[in-house]
């Protein structure tokens, strides 16, 4: 039998179909999220996986049972739900299960206004109610269904983010992994003069070309052969819901999330004087020194979408950024888009005749490990296992979000994922040596604590 406390995760729910997430567990959880939002129309999308078919029925079949109709926006990227969400002041629901294999899907939720819905802002009551609605089922309902389309104002959104009068004609590929993006791009670059060819643009949520989770280097191969033998000037690679964007410069050079924040982040506030501007805390020290330079307020966040929107909120920043690939902007509803992030660095090509190399080049003063994800027996033990042996051993300790350790020239994060049984651990230095270095000392120091605990 499914079961809620499976599914639900720290910032969105989440599992394996149909095992874990089914139907019937997703017509309670329709009629948990009407209850508690409280809202005469819900907005529901989903991403390409044909489970989403399924289970976005039953969601409507549970918010009928609360009185509440539903309007269907139907294929969607998530950034474009959050959008909608805002547009028409509605909560929503996005059917996806994001970079995951094609066996999972999940559910994505926002208030009104694409106001965040995380275990701290909603989640675990909707959570409780799903789990009443399960034991003692409410009377069925005829689900109140509306198709919407709001495409043409969204496409009028994303650009109003760029002066499209400064664009030039750029030659672009974009690998979109059979997600969301093959629906996304087209859209979105429609009469632009960009030269877009697209690497599997087909809607399938099986992934029969590769994983859509571009923040894995193996998954960016493909696009970065196409932008050499093609001769792009950028590529863009999307996740499965199109959310998340990674950017390869025209000599299929990776650039790091944490590096597209930068740039982002300095356009930002030079656009926007003395801006608050958000990080998370796994990206790189670039990204504070950057947004100091420009005379912003750099306020570093938790790690995970529904944090880094609730405190968009509460400081008024302009735009956040994560090492993840997800990147929000204050006229977006506080959300985060892959699309967009995308537009505003075609803009800056566009603005400053720079290839993206020499834009990036001079965020690149340190070098990162990256994300190395290590299956452990309790990745909580884990940290709280090297925490309390730095503990007044040298460097400085902090507990945002699992333990950051950071020491004169370098840093390390150590965190149990929200979403997978992984420790996670980021690593930042002054070079790929010292990164080298330093991983190995925190992972040998992470085995040697659980072998003897």
């Amino acid at each position: 039998m499914t079961t809620p406390s499976a599914v639900f995760k720290a910032y969105d729910i989440r599992g394996t179909y149909p095992d874990q997430i089914d139907a019937a567990l997703v017509r309670a959880l329709g009629a948990a999220v009407a209850k508690f939002c409280a809202s005469p129309e819900l907005l529901v999308a989903r991403d390409m996986r044909e489970s989403g078919v399924e289970l976005t029925a039953a969601f409507a079949e549970g918010a009928a049972t609360q009185g509440v109709a539903i309007i269907d926006l139907g294929l969607a990227s998530t950034d474009f739900l959050y959008f909608a969400a805002g547009h028409l002041n509605r909560p929503g629901a996005m059917f996806t299960a994001s970079h995951n294999p094609a066996q999972y899907n999940g559910v994505k939720l926002c208030f009104a206004g694409a106001r965040p819905i995380g275990q701290d802002t909603g989640l675990a009551e909707i959570q409780a109610l799903t789990e009443a609605f399960m034991t003692n089922p409410p009377a069925p309902a005829t689900p109140i269904v509306t198709a919407r389309n709001l495409l043409a104002e969204w496409v009028q959104h994303v650009h109003s983010f760029i002066d499209v009068e400064q664009l030039r004609p750029l030659k672009i590929v974009a690998d979109t992994a059979n997600g969301m993006g093959g629906f996304v791009v087209p859209l979105i670059m429609a009469g632009l003069p960009f030269e877009v060819d697209i690497l599997y643009p087909e809607l399938d949520g099986s992934f029969p070309n590769h994983p859509a989770d571009p923040i894995q280097p193996e998954n960016l191969v493909d696009l970065q052969r196409a932008v050499v033998e093609r001769g792009a000037d950028i590529g863009l690679a999307f996740d499965g819901d199109a959310d998340r964007v990674f950017l390869v410069d025209e000599h299929a050079e990776g650039i790091s999330g944490s590096l597209t924040t930068a740039m982002v982040a300095d356009a930002m506030g030079k656009r926007h004087a003395g801006a608050t501007i958000l990080y998370n805390l796994i990206c790189s020290k670039v990204v504070p020194e950057v947004i100091a330079a420009n005379g912003g307020t750099a306020v570093r966040t938790r790690v995970g979408h529904s944090f880094i929107k609730a405190e968009m909120e509460r400081t008024g920043a302009v735009f956040g950024g994560e090492h993840s690939g997800h990147y929000y902007f204050r006229e977006n509803f506080n959300a985060d888009s892959g699309i967009i992030t995308a537009m505003v660095v075609l803009g800056l090509m566009g603005s400053t005749g720079q290839p993206l190399s020499e834009l990036v080049a001079p965020y690149a003063k340190y070098s990162a490990s990256g994300e190395i994800n290590t299956e452990v027996p309790n990745p909580k033990l884990a940290v709280e296992l090297v925490a309390r042996h730095l503990e007044g051993a040298g460097p400085i300790l902090d507990h945002l979000d699992g333990l950051t350790a950071t020491y004169d020239d370098w840093w390390f994060n150590l965190r149990p994922s929200n979403t997978e049984p992984l420790l996670r651990l980021n690593v930042e230095a002054p070079s790929h040596a010292d990164v080298a270095t330093h991983v190995a000392e925190v992972q040998a120091l992470v085995r040697s604590l659980l072998e003897t605990a």
